[in-house]
């Protein structure tokens, strides 16, 4: 796998794989009932090559992806603040001990935005989530402004 260089941006850490410049930081594991991001120690580029050997499993289904902030362009995005980081935060339960080794942590908006608060959340979050809770569903669902 290549390894990249963050680039100074700001990453979404829910972005979907198809988004351009898109990196790998995590791969799903734990269960199907609990879920949890094992984080990788750099990101790496997302490869026509890694989603051929995820198939015929969607990338979403075992990666966590980053790619820059798609701000404007984005649901969740109110003109300043992502307002899925605010609900996760504000709903979800924090799940880890500490601060997960996240390799994209200094430019991730979440952290920028919500802190350790985020991070502690994060390793529940799964894009592609075919059984998800109803909290998960509330959590994901974009609010209207």
């Amino acid at each position: 796998m290549e390894n990249i260089a963050a680039e100074k941006t700001t990453l979404c850490p829910s972005a979907r794989p198809e988004s351009e410049d898109s990196v790998i930081f995590g791969i799903i594991s734990g269960t199907v009932a609990e879920p949890r991001v094992a984080y990788l120690k750099q990101p790496q580029k997302l490869t026509n090559e890694l989603i051929a050997k995820a198939s015929p499993i969607t990338p979403a289904e075992i990666f966590r992806t980053a790619a820059p902030c798609a701000t404007k362009g984005c649901q969740h995005f109110d003109g300043q603040d992502c307002r899925l980081a605010t609900r996760i935060v504000q709903k979800l339960p924090a799940i880890a001990q500490e601060l997960p080794p996240c390799a994209i942590r200094r430019d991730c908006r979440w952290w920028k935005q919500e802190g350790k608060a985020a991070c502690m959340r994060c390793p529940q979050v799964i894009t592609d989530n075919y059984n998800p809770s109803e909290l998960a569903i509330e959590v994901a669902t974009p609010t209207v402004s």
